[in-house]
């Protein structure tokens, strides 16, 4: 199939969630845009952020590294994470590279271009913004956490959050993306922290809000402690749609397959629980609602199984 006659998709998110899903989808005859947070202030991507003044490369690493088309060798070696050396220790080779790569080009999005040739990676990688922003987050009795990484661990219930500062300016590249796409994709991935530090770029949202496109939301699959404690899967889209003052979704994929007892056991520990999938909710929402079996399991932790959300995904295009 010709580029210019694949289906545009344009995946938003950030962490984890966004990797998996994008190493089943680049099997697929899609043209990718992901568009990555750069609200990451943790562990490696932090100190590089801090001390080298960039954005965040972590999150732009992992979905590179998803969409890379090489040798494994070569991407193990660019995921490398250091374990030993005072100054080297919890780096990433790939974000050293990243960041080497910025301070030569002197530009975030330029370093991402040059190191998705070397990677030949299938597809576009876009940072929401090409500068680090600040998340912060109102509780809901009124104090302010400042810090993607401090907000899970706040202790208390999120009211909304919001970037400092407040107008950033999105790429030209990202706005076209979203307007041309066939096919909007969020999450899956942390709810406030990874998913919407994207879209409260204000343009971004805007555009996402106004695009033409089918919008997919991936529910996950458990909920999150600090994050979405005992929320279901329509309260994960009411925070969507409060944040960015519009319903904009289509369609939401859930999972319907039962969580085993030893798994729930583990996540208990985290103080994390299968979402409920309140059905009357999201229909009363006009959600198009589609259940299936979408996870697997590794290394004892639940993951959306990448290969079946690809397949949905691309009968759902079709449709």
């Amino acid at each position: 199939m010709a580029l210019e006659q694949k289906t545009k998709l344009v995946i938003i998110g950030g962490g984890t969630g966004l990797s998996v899903l994008l190493r089943g989808l680049k099997e697929h005859p899609f043209d990718i845009t992901a568009i990555v947070t750069v609200a990451d202030d943790g562990g490696s991507s932090g100190r590089l952020r801090d001390e080298l003044d960039i954005p965040p490369p972590g999150d732009i690493r992992n979905v590179l590294a998803a969409l890379s088309d090489v040798e494994p060798l070569i991407e193990e070696l660019f995921q490398h994470r250091f374990k030993n050396g005072n100054n080297l220790i919890g780096h990433s080779l790939g974000n050293l590279i990243l960041a080497a790569m910025t301070n030569i080009t002197g530009d975030f999005m330029l370093a991402i271009r040059e190191m998705s040739k070397v990677l030949n990676v299938r597809g576009k990688v876009l940072p929401a913004a090409n500068r680090s922003v600040v998340l912060k987050a109102e509780m809901e009795d009124g104090t302010i956490v400042t810090g993607e990484s401090k907000i899970p661990y706040s202790g208390k219930r999120i009211k909304r959050v919001f970037l400092t500062p407040k107008q950033v300016k999105p790429l030209r590249e990202t706005l076209e993306a979203i307007r041309e796409a066939d096919m909007i994709i969020l999450g899956p991935g942390s709810l406030y922290t990874s998913i919407l530090p994207n879209l409260l770029v204000s343009e971004i949202g805007e555009e996402v809000c106004s695009a033409k496109a089918k919008k997919v939301y991936i529910c996950n699959v458990m909920t999150q402690a600090g994050e979405t404690l005992n929320y279901t899967a329509s309260d994960h889209v009411k925070a969507l749609y409060q944040h960015l003052n519009c319903s904009f979704i289509d369609t939401i994929l859930v999972n319907n397959e039962a969580i085993p007892e030893w798994i729930k056991l583990r996540y208990e520990k985290e103080k994390a629980q299968p979402v409920e999938i309140d059905i009357n909710e999201l229909t009363k929402l006009g959600l198009n609602v589609i259940q299936d079996r979408i996870i697997c399991y590794e290394n004892e932790m639940i993951r959306h199984d990448t290969k079946k959300v690809a397949a949905i995904l691309q009968k759902l295009v079709m449709e």
